[in-house]
């Protein structure tokens, strides 16, 4: 697959992904909630606030989105092994663990209040896993594309 034809299908998938994004931040859990609250009116006072948390933990991985784009960007610029597309993937993985910390702490803050339940914590824990695994993959990546950068580098000053 030629580069250029490669960064055009991740910016495919990024445009998908803040889409599916935009779905749900924006039309899904909104009026899940409205519905809660309609069937069960002694949780109204816990829209709002679960909404903005919820609204607040997708602010990192639009983030992670844009620098993803970056990445691709540079892929289609024949740049695929390079420190700036190895900086991207390290904050990329920061923005994931930084997201995942969040909204653990959130829902236990949540609870604490008494504005949560116990399973919902627990349920958190599934997206907190996730989270935590996309942060090790980026890592893991950004390691590699450094490598391969230096690699790289290494390459062109040989005669």
């Amino acid at each position: 697959m030629k580069q250029k034809t490669l960064s055009n299908w991740l910016k495919a998938v990024l445009l998908g992904l803040s889409l599916c994004g935009l779905i749900v931040y924006g039309i899904i859990v909104p009026s899940y909630g409205c519905s809660l609250v309609a069937a069960y009116p002694e949780f109204a006072n816990r829209f709002w606030p679960w909404l903005i948390f919820l609204w607040c933990t997708g602010i990192p991985c639009y983030a992670a989105v844009a620098m993803g784009w970056k990445i691709a960007k540079n892929i289609g610029a024949d740049h695929s092994f390079s420190h700036e597309n190895a900086r991207y993937l390290t904050w990329i993985a920061g923005l994931a663990a930084g997201d995942a910390a969040f909204f653990f702490v959130g829902n236990a803050a949540l609870l604490a209040i008494n504005m949560s339940h116990p399973g919902v914590l627990l349920l958190s824990l599934l997206i907190v896993f996730f989270g935590t695994a996309v942060a090790v993959a980026a890592a893991c990546l950004s390691h590699l594309v450094e490598k391969a950068a230096a690699l790289q580098e290494e390459n062109d000053l040989t005669i």
